[in-house]
């Protein structure tokens, strides 16, 4: 091989090599800040570039992604005097590289180191019940410090989440002390409701038992009442037109004779069932005279017999018994 076209495969290399060293590809949601002679340059965005060789160098390169990390967990003191180990997420983003490059030497150290203070600092104001409580309070105020510090560099904080707030184990103990307690007296609480409204239904129940059965005596009563007043109506209604019946029968054609007839049965009978069901018998003094004795009933019969007035009207009769 001649001399010459050793000189020119070289360069042909030399060139190759250049070009592989100053070109550049930046890929998408990336940002390259380049310098020239150790001076800030200009800052790449996505894409193909070529850069000034010997002069200009990449010299940082960022994503515009967003970017988690963890916050190192730490010692805490609340506001009544509780030490508790606090950790969390932190969630940033870059939004100036040419900031983020010369505004800081690690922003995200810096971002680490300012939420734990900022942290701690919350922290301290609030009682230990209140820290799990208040994690949403805690968080936001970490984010609105971090971010107003982050501006100079470049950085958007976007949220910030506490992962573990772990007190130490005898407080632990009192808190689960104070849970179990707690949940045994809204147990007895809600036990007592229970058994309040037990008593109340089953008083309700007595009562409306109480009401519906005098509602039922009340009717069976009066149903009752009004049987025994259609009763009497019935009976005196038919009593009546048995007494018409018969002072018609009286004025008919031999009403006198039946009746003389009806009373001497009556008469008789009764002096026998007299002497059935008492010691004591009545005699009247003319036993043998039976005929007295019916006209006697008879003239009594006649006081109790319609009496018909002046103007021609028919009173009622009046109750009476024959004497003896």
């Amino acid at each position: 091989m001649s001399a010459p076209l050793i000189a020119l495969l070289v360069l042909a290399g030399f060139i190759v090599l250049v070009l592989l060293k100053t070109a550049v590809v930046v890929p998408q949601k990336s940002e390259y800040i380049v310098e020239r002679l150790g001076k800030y340059n200009n800052t790449l965005g996505a894409g193909f570039h070529i850069l000034v060789p010997f002069l200009d160098r990449v010299a940082y390169r960022f994503s515009l992604k967003e970017e988690v990390f963890d916050i190192p967990s730490q010692t805490c003191i609340t506001k009544d005097n509780v030490t508790v180990e606090v950790d969390g997420l932190i969630y940033l983003q870059v939004v100036d590289s040419k900031l983020s490059a010369y505004g800081i030497n690690d922003y995200r150290m810096a971002a680490s180191q300012l939420a734990q203070t900022t942290l701690r600092s919350c922290i301290g104001r609030i009682d230990l019940d209140k820290t799990f409580e208040e994690r949403e309070t805690i968080n936001g105020q970490v984010v609105e410090s971090i971010d107003q510090a982050a501006q100079a560099w470049g950085v958007k904080v976007l949220r910030y989440e506490v992962k573990d707030i772990l007190p130490p184990e005898s407080v632990k103990k009192a808190m689960e002390a104070q849970m179990t307690a707690e949940r045994e007296k809204r147990a007895a609480i809600a036990r007592s409701e229970g058994e309040r409204q037990s008593t109340i239904n089953r008083a309700e129940g007595d009562r409306q038992d109480a009401i519906l059965r005098s509602e039922g005596e009340k009717q069976k009563r009066i149903n009752e009442a009004e049987g025994r007043a259609k009763e009497i109506l019935i009976v005196a209604q038919a009593t009546a037109d048995g007494l018409s019946t018969i002072a018609k029968q009286l004025e008919a054609p031999g009403g006198q004779d039946a009746a003389n007839l009806r009373v001497a049965e009556q008469y008789v009978g009764e002096f026998g069932r007299l002497a059935k069901v008492s010691n004591t018998l009545i005699i009247p003094g003319n036993v043998a005279d039976l005929a007295g004795m019916v006209s006697s009933a008879m003239a009594a019969f006649q006081n109790i017999t319609p009496v018909r007035t002046a103007t021609g009207q028919e009173h009622a009769p009046m109750r009476g018994h024959p004497k003896g």
